[in-house]
Order: C-alpha cells, then structure tokens, then sequence
C-alpha cells in the first residue's frame, strides 16, 4: 500500500525520498511531490520507479496524471508502463485524453482491457470511439462479451441500456435468506464490484421484487425471499432517457435502480455512481447551451474550440445587425442629442442581464422537471412582478444617473420610462421564450439566450430612442 511503500535511492537519487514517503501518508491521491517524483521517473526513463510510484494509486488518480502530461512525456509514460497500465485508468480519463490513450496502446491491447471493466464502463468507452476502430475491438473480444457489448450499443444512445452495468445479483423468489447469502459467499465477486440489493426473479427473468442487502442480511436464515422482498419495485425501462432516470434518481434518493424491457426481463441495473456522472454531463450541457459553447474541456484543440464557438458568433453577429438595424431607424435624432447614444446601452444591458437571470431559473426548472402545467402560470406571474418591481428600483436609479450626468428633466424621465419597459418586458420574455422553444421541442439551454438578447436590445433601444423622438425631438 501508499503508506507502506519505501522508495529506493536507485529509483529517485535526485527526490528526497523522505518527503516523497511522508506525502504519501499523509496526504490522499496525487500530491505536488508525487507528481514531480513521476515526472523525474519519466525524464530518467525509470520503468521500475515509475510502475512503483503508480501502482498505489486509484486508478482516478492515475488519470490525473496522465491529464497532466502531454506530447513526448505522455508516450514516454504510457511506453514505460506498458501492460501495467491499469485498464480502469480508462475510465477516469477526460474523453479527448482517452482518446490519445487509445490511439498510443491500439485496438489490440483496447480488446484485451474491455473484458476487465464493469460492462457500463466498456460501454462507455467502446461507444466514443469511432465506427471503424469499434468494429474492429468488439471483433476481438470474447464470444459472450462481444453479444452483451452488441446488445448495449443496440439501445438508443444516453438510454437507460447504455448506461446499466451487466453484473447484478439475480435469484428465485422460493430461495431462503440462508441459501441465497450461501450463495453469495460461495461465488466468486470481483472486488471492485458494489451490490446494494439483490433481485427476486421469475423462471423467464421477469423482475419479482426487490431486496436490500441490509434488510437481507438482518433477516433469519430460514425465511424466504418471497417473504422478504418488495414487490412492485421501481424500474426503468431500457430506452428510457438517462436525464429521466437521474430524475428519478434524485427524486427517491436512489442508490441503484433495475433496468428492464418491454417484457419486464430484467437486463441490468444503474448505479449511483453512473447516475452522478449524468448529472454532471446534464447540468454542463445547459450551461455551455446558455454560453452558446460546444465543449467546456480545455483540453479541446484550437480549431475545434473555433469551430464550437463559430455558430454561435455569427448567429449572435446577425442578432446584433437587427439591434443595430433599430438604432439606425433614430440615427437623425442620435445625431441631434449625443446622451442619447450615451445613454441606451444601458437601457439595453440591464434588460438583457434581467433576462438572462430569469431564463437560467425556467431552462434549469425545465430540465428538472419542476416547471410545468400546474405551477407555470404562478412562475410567469412572478417573474412578471420580479420584472417590474425591479424596473421601478432601477428607473429610479437610472433617473437619477440621467439627471446628475446631463442635467436634462426629460432625457432622464424618459431613461426611466424605458427602464421599467424593458425590465418588465426582460422578465415576461426570460419565461415565455424557453417556454415555447420547449413546446416546440427545441433545447430551450441552446437557443434561448440568444432570442432573449436580441429581444431585450430591440425592446430597450425601441423604447428608448422612440421616446427621446417623440418627446424631446
């Protein structure tokens, strides 16, 4: 183990070995000095050192490490290590580093590593390579994980069937508490594998019940599982969306969930772990849509974060001529009353950052599912007033900026006018426009900030300019 470990001179003769130990005991994954001792273990060429000073480390952390390495030190890494390279490492990888991963070690040594993870892992893995090199692994892999990896690339990509894992504990409802913990006992469980309940099944696999491991092994030995389990369980079914079953996840504080077929078969089982990792995925993937971003990883290469950023600029530039296009309509008397153009970018800013606020609220409740039918009504009605009342407190404020600034009564009523226009309208348009892109079954995170911006500058250079027109000029 980490605290056991002693390091030889012959390994680390420029380390001070002292400090490598203690930071290995007392501090957990990879510290500063165990990542310079790795690095020093590389520049040398030091197989044995470096196997050494992996080979403690979860395999998370291992992935950490290799993140951190690029070009020539990370082939120069993964050459020493060579077959010690832990396949789980795989796992905990960042998708454009496991790629570089896969590409280095080969198809080969990929097939060998995917029969050694759980069978949600592999998925994962197998399912972001490309068509040719997953033919080409799956054609390698043994007859009986080659059909389980063929069956799970078969369901609907992020579906409940892509993300269960094979392994579960499955048994016949006549079984005793004693057999079956027998049972257990007898057959052989990888190490690494976690079962929080066992599965009460029919002869044709349909799912009986449900027992947990706790409740299990504080029951008699005698008494039969019939009399033990729940029945009715809830489940998934294998097509199920995997933001829907994070839901349920959430809403039951799961820890795992079975996952079935159209004929109520039992197929596998989701874990929270994996469930954790949805999430995850779920709330980036709103975020980078209200960012107008394609990958958060800085990791991703150059052209390819140009290219995720590109559709989102030029739409936003095509936004931005019809706010233009709106100044333009006032030009004349832009040019006559200069606090004009000093003045509406405000109006404009203000509108479109209320609206932004109020837009993040709906697109999140919406892929929680906490906004619907029955509370939509009272959301609307409160972002409206939310809209308004903060119209009022910044028009006042607004005013009085106008005022101190240009010394003009006008100028500044009319600045707070369009204020408390465009916030009201920021906080009616930040519900309404993730509302129908919803209903209209496009992803209210993806385009909602950019009709919301447009709209806000629209509302906000409209209604100020056409007031100074109207009334001052």
């Amino acid at each position: 183990t980490i605290m056991d470990h002693k390091f030889d001179k012959n390994d680390l003769s420029e380390v001070e070995y002292s400090s490598v130990d203690n930071n290995f005991k007392s501090l957990y994954g990879l510290t500063p000095v165990v990542e310079d001792a790795i690095k020093l273990t590389i520049k040398k060429k030091n197989r044995q050192g470096l196997k050494k000073l992996i080979e403690p480390l979860h395999p998370a952390d291992q992935a950490d490490m290799i993140e951190r390495l690029s070009g020539e030190n990370l082939n120069s890494f993964l050459n020493l290590l060579g077959k010690a390279l832990d396949p789980e490492v795989l796992v905990y990888l960042d998708h454009n580093v496991q790629e570089k991963v896969i590409d280095f070690i080969g198809t080969r040594a990929l097939a060998k590593a995917i029969p050694e993870l759980h069978s949600d892992d592999a998925i994962e893995i197998l399912q972001e390579l490309e068509e040719k090199d997953r033919k080409v692994v799956i054609k390698q892999l043994p007859k009986a994980d080659r059909i389980l990896v063929e069956e799970a690339l078969s369901f609907p990509e992020s579906s409940a069937g892509r993300l269960m894992q094979r392994e579960f504990l499955a048994f016949p409802s006549n079984w005793t508490v004693g057999q079956t913990i027998d049972h257990m006992r007898t057959k052989p469980q990888d190490e690494e594998e976690n079962f929080y309940s066992i599965y009460i099944v029919d002869p044709a696999q349909r799912l009986l019940g449900v027992i947990s491991l706790s409740k299990l092994l504080s029951a008699k030995r005698p008494i039969r599982l019939n009399d033990l389990m729940q029945t009715n369980p809830r489940s998934v079914n294998v097509d199920t969306d995997q933001e829907e079953v994070a839901l349920l996840f959430q809403q039951y504080g799961l820890v795992n969930m079975p996952v079935t077929d159209i004929a109520n078969r039992l197929l596998g089982v989701i874990l929270v772990d994996d469930i954790v990792d949805v999430i995850n995925e779920e709330v980036e993937e709103d975020l980078q849509g209200l960012a107008g971003v394609s990958d958060f990883s800085i990791r991703s290469s150059f052209v390819e974060t140009v290219k995720g950023r590109f559709s989102w600029l030029i739409l936003n530039m095509f936004t931005a001529i019809l706010a233009s296009s709106v100044i333009g309509l006032f030009q004349d008397e832009i040019e006559k009353l200069v606090a004009l153009a000093v003045l509406m970018p405000i109006v404009a800013s203000m509108g479109g950052n209320a609206g932004t606020q109020t837009v993040t609220v709906a697109v999140r409740a919406l892929a929680t599912r906490q906004l619907n039918y029955t509370n939509l009504q009272k959301f609307v009605f409160k972002e409206t007033w939310v809209g308004l009342v903060n119209g009022v407190i910044f028009a006042f404020l607004s005013v009085l900026l106008a005022y101190l600034w240009f010394g003009d009564k006008q100028i500044a009523f009319i600045m707070g006018l369009a204020m408390i226009a465009n916030l009201l309208f920021a906080g009616i348009l930040g519900t309404l426009i993730p509302l129908t892109l919803e209903k209209f079954k496009i992803d209210p995170a993806i385009s909602s900030s950019v009709f919301l911006t447009t709209a806000t500058d629209v509302i906000g250079f409209f209604t100020f300019l056409g007031l100074s027109a109207l009334v001052i000029l």
